[in-house]
């Protein structure tokens, strides 16, 4: 049987690779403390399950359900916005519920790209942007992120030749895997290099309330308030706990909006709507559980840093996100594959190796916070013993 040949391209899996350590692992007795993945285990406000359990009962919700009847979401969505960065939105044309926001990222290149066309990526970076551009038979230019430069990516350093052929920018702040947040000053001169070079500008933003400091880190659309050529993706899996429900949304660009919704409308309906009621109930509630959510992590982030430093790894303390980003020590410092691979083998605490979110990855491994302060403590506990 004969397939197609992108499929090539997204064979390839450190996680995969990974996910097949871990079972290894725990088939020989090994008991696991997974850091790998970063999946809330906190649980969905009581307010958000109850709209949901409502719904199930209502025979009026169990059809299919179109863009027209998604205006309660996509009303809550943009007011929701407007009241955190005081841009106004368009309900009707600026916002597109999604299944996830992956669903929106994956797609977007489909509706940009033509073959061959350059997308411009950070490396390292979230996995799913790359497949989707992949999927779209585009190329991908990573842009590499480096300490040195603050995890921000070198416009100047872009080659002109692959500029001449690029369409898209992806960037993603606070960042996965990480965890640096960019200064508005910096998505300014995003905004501006993507209007020079007549590309699309998509900004990923799953972490927009998982920040750690006073100050609110900031959107991309506010560094481009006409939307002239941004687009934000949104998720409720981060802030609201429900990345089991897939609800995310896309706000931007009307014409981007609008060439999503014509892929969305090949592929897929929407959700089910008694998850959008639990979605617009999360955006428009009591927004003291997402307080509380930065809260724990802040306070796990703590705990396993102080861990770390106590034994003697010098790891810097994350301003934002639910990971810690740490560069390996000797003599793993280039090789996060086999360090990752050694550590769930010998101690069964499974963790990310960088160079799967790209190749300036290698030499770091990220740790994803979702455990208890015990566990976390436990965790480098039995790190200690393969340093």
């Amino acid at each position: 049987m004969q397939f197609a040949h992108r499929l090539e391209s997204l064979r390839a899996n450190v996680f995969a690779d990974m996910d097949r350590a871990k079972a290894q692992a725990k088939r020989s007795g090994r008991n696991i403390i997974d850091l790998s993945l970063g999946s809330s285990d906190l649980p969905a406000e009581p307010h958000v399950l109850d709209a949901i359990a409502a719904s199930l009962h209502d025979p009026s919700t169990h059809g299919y359900l179109l863009f027209n009847g998604t205006q309660s979401f996509r009303q809550a969505a943009a007011t929701s916005y407007t009241k955190k960065f005081g841009i106004a939105v368009d309900p009707e044309t600026e916002v597109l519920p999604l299944i996830g926001s992956q669903e929106g990222t994956a797609h977007l290149p489909l509706a940009i790209l033509n073959p061959g066309d350059f997308a411009l990526l950070q490396d390292p970076g979230y996995p799913s942007h790359a497949g989707g551009v992949y999927l779209a038979n585009g190329q991908i230019y990573p842009m590499p992120l480096l300490a040195e430069h603050s995890f921000l990516p070198v416009f100047s350093e872009i080659p002109d030749a692959v500029l001449a052929q690029s369409r898209m920018m992806v960037l993603s702040y606070p960042h996965n895997p990480t965890s640096a947040i960019a200064p508005l000053s910096f998505f300014k001169e995003a905004v501006e290099f993507c209007k020079q070079h007549d590309l699309v500008l998509v900004h990923d933003f799953p972490y927009v309330d998982l920040y750690f400091g006073e100050t609110p880190v900031p959107s991309i659309l506010q560094a481009d308030p006409e939307k002239a050529v941004s687009i934000e993706f949104f998720t409720m899996s981060k802030s609201y706990h429900m990345g089991g429900f897939r609800v995310g949304y896309a706000i931007g660009n009307a014409e981007l909006i609008r060439a999503l919704r014509q892929v969305k409308a090949a592929v897929d309906f929407n959700q089910y709507l008694g998850i959008l009621q639990g979605a617009i109930a999360a955006l428009t509630g009591d927004q003291s559980g997402v307080k509380r959510g930065v809260e724990v992590f802040r306070q796990r982030r703590d705990a396993f840093i102080d861990a770390l430093h106590r034994i003697g790894w010098d790891v810097p303390k994350p301003d934002a996100t639910m990971y810690i980003w740490a560069r390996l020590p000797e003599p793993w410092a280039q090789d996060s594959i086999g360090f990752a691979k050694e550590l769930v083998q010998a101690t069964g605490v499974a963790v990310s190796p960088g160079t799967g979110f790209g190749k300036s990855g290698d030499g770091y491994v990220r740790f994803a916070l979702v455990h208890k302060p015990a566990i976390l403590e436990e965790a480098v506990a039995r790190i200690a013993s393969v340093l």
